[in-house]
């Protein structure tokens, strides 16, 4: 199985004029349009995530998920003649999101939110926006993993509670032993100090991680026996279920994303090289969910 090296150097935010705060307030249940007009709108998204979801030293936010998430409220609020609203940003773990669209806690999640059939049925799905795959993270003095079916030889596969891709795994492998934590940075902490063997999610989030720490990890593709992908995951902009005013504005502004090549701007400025693990999405196709 291939393997290679993240050569990322540098991480930038592509600058989108719009407020950005980080805060801890909530939304207060009105809906992410009512809000939008209001001009005031809290958004979801992952703040340990380099790249894609990143809650900066001085409090600033950055990745690919914030700027997309930036840009289609704006879109919105333009579509429908409003100003652009103040963004709060509220931090959205993977276990917590549906619950927290729910309870009305934030108006709108961009955070790395794979669509599956389970939380198709708890929220609605703006998008999917890319298109990425599951991958492994490992320390590159590892010579024991080499592939997927490595790890069943008694290694420990990190992910973390209420994602999908190491169970994915551990169905594949059942004799992988499975150490779960409640973010991928505790992951990365544990593989760094080799209290884990691996970890596994999907190649944007482990490319992040592996720029950060230099030469240290290596990115390993996953493929089935065929060849193919070991998995597909379609990142989708998570609103409140049944809210389908939101879900189509949401896929409208998704669409004005790629033909104004905003989308193509941001995954360079937040990926730069290692923008080939991302592909574009289908927005308001969710035809993928019944195959």
């Amino acid at each position: 199985m291939k393997r290679f090296r993240s050569t990322l150097t540098a991480l930038a935010s592509l600058t989108i004029a719009a407020s950005t705060l980080v805060a801890c307030g909530d939304s207060g249940g009105a809906g992410l349009m009512a809000n939008i007009e209001s001009g005031k709108v809290t958004l979801g998204t992952k703040y340990d995530q380099p790249g894609l979801g990143l809650r900066n030293s001085d409090g600033s936010m950055s990745g690919l998920d914030v700027d997309v998430a930036t840009y289609v409220v704006n879109s919105i609020a333009k579509d429908k003649g409003w100003k652009e609203p103040e963004i709060t940003w509220r931090e959205t773990p993977s276990a917590q999101r549906e619950t927290m669209l729910k309870n009305g806690e934030v108006d709108m999640i961009t955070a790395t939110y794979s669509i599956n059939d389970g939380r198709a049925n708890a929220v609605n799905f703006g998008g999917p926006y890319l298109l990425t795959h599951q991958a492994l993270l490992i320390r590159a003095d590892n010579n024991e993993v080499n592939s997927l079916k490595d790890l069943e030889k008694g290694k420990i596969l990190c992910s973390v509670s209420g994602s999908t891709p190491a169970q994915k795994v551990k169905d594949a492998l059942p004799g992988v032993q499975l150490q779960e934590y409640d973010t991928y940075s505790s992951c990365v902490e544990a593989l760094h100090q080799s209290k884990v063997d691996a970890l596994t999610t999907d190649a944007t989030i482990l490319y992040g991680y592996a720029a950060q720490y230099g030469d240290e990890f290596e990115v390993v593709e996953m493929k089935k026996d065929d060849g193919e992908p070991f998995t597909n995951e379609h990142y989708g902009i998570g609103v409140a279920k049944d809210d389908q005013e939101a879900t189509d504005a949401v896929n409208k502004a998704l669409k004005a994303m790629y033909d104004d090549g905003s989308f193509d701007k941001f995954v360079q400025a937040n990926l730069g090289d290692d923008a080939s693990v991302v592909t574009k999405g289908s927005p308001g196709d969710l035809s993928f969910l019944s195959k």
